[in-house]
């Protein structure tokens, strides 16, 4: 989820927490219980300091080791511990059980998006993403602050956010659901397809399918039940290709292959050499593919700039790709 959606979780579960006698009970322990709780519920996207290294190494590790089992184990610990130091009167074993929740619970509803994460690294490090909630949904977010107004207004917070909780439970089912028959409707017209790839948007009613069979790619969408098909292209593995293989050895078109499990590539001939440019295909939006990787070459197949990330227009490329060439 976004940064926004798992800030008001936390706070959401600080009001859970008034329900826990040990903590209701001590004002000086809410306190602690919320700030912790907050953190807890941020913690594990801490990764995106990564950025300021490149996109690459950002790539390759958000909601990888931050999010897997060792790290939702071990937030908790650190959170929990550094609060203790400075309220040591309160329940350790409480405090670092809400913080936990809150840490557990940032980990669990990241694996409903598309992006995913690598939750259960280090025993399996492919990413879980099951495309039923979008990165950011509005019904999870104002339900939230549906909760702070009804506590704002006297509403004890634990059974306000009992009951908010209880309800997003029902909306995520439904969510499956929903998600669900349109992958039912897609293996109807292609019971042939290896591997669907969906991806949720803001509208309930509204997917991306990208369906894979051993000839094609299709990329569709799936708009009130009815799926739309927008563009098709050849699937076959990447080619081994003098080109190609030079541009796999940079470090961005490594990263975008570690993340991205449906793509396609184009080869260009420039005037001082060659570009490579592979394209992933689910995130279509306005008849843009936004997040790409390209590298670019010179006629030894020496790699002299490289991208990849998230790009919504030719010339924004064409000035990362410019940046690029100078650190080189």
């Amino acid at each position: 989820m976004d940064t926004a959606t798992h800030v008001v979780m936390g706070v959401g579960i600080g009001g859970l927490a008034t329900m826990d006698p040990v903590i209701a009970e001590n004002p000086a322990a809410l306190q602690t219980v919320m700030a912790a709780v907050i953190i807890g519920s941020q913690a594990p996207d801490f990764d995106t300091i990564l950025k300021l290294k490149n996109n690459a190494v950002y790539i390759r590790y958000h909601r990888g080791p931050t999010h897997s089992i060792p790290a939702v184990l071990t937030w908790p610990l650190l959170i929990s511990g550094f609060f203790y130091m400075f309220n040591p009167e309160i329940s350790f074993l409480h405090l670092w059980l809400w913080t936990f929740l809150a840490v557990f619970l940032h980990v669990f509803v990241d694996i409903f998006n598309a992006y995913g994460t690598q939750a259960l690294s280090p025993f399996n490090k492919k990413w879980i993403g099951l495309g039923v909630i979008n990165i950011f949904d509005p019904f999870i977010f104002f339900a939230h602050i549906f909760g702070f107004i009804a506590w704002s207004y006297g509403l004890d917070p634990g059974w306000t956010f009992l009951t908010v909780y209880a309800i997003l439970i029902i909306y995520y089912i439904w969510r499956y659901k929903v998600r669900n028959d349109v992958l039912k409707k897609a293996a109807y017209f292609h019971p042939d397809a290896t591997h669907f790839f969906i991806s949720p948007t803001y509208n309930w009613k509204n997917f991306h399918l990208v369906v894979r069979t051993k000839e094609k790619l299709h990329v569709t969408e799936s708009k009130n039940k009815v799926v739309r098909y927008l563009e098709s292209y050849p699937f076959e593995p990447i080619p081994s290709d003098p080109v190609i293989d030079a541009a796999l050895h940079d470090h961005n078109l490594s990263s975008f292959l570690s993340f991205s499990p449906t793509y396609r590539w184009l080869v260009r001939e420039l005037d001082n050499g060659w570009e490579v440019k592979f394209i992933d295909l689910r995130y279509r939006s306005k008849g843009f593919y936004p997040f790409v990787a390209v590298v670019r070459m010179n006629k030894d197949l020496a790699p002299y700039t490289s991208y990849t990330g998230w790009i919504f227009s030719t010339e924004t490329l064409e000035k990362k790709l410019k940046q690029g060439e100078r650190l080189r």
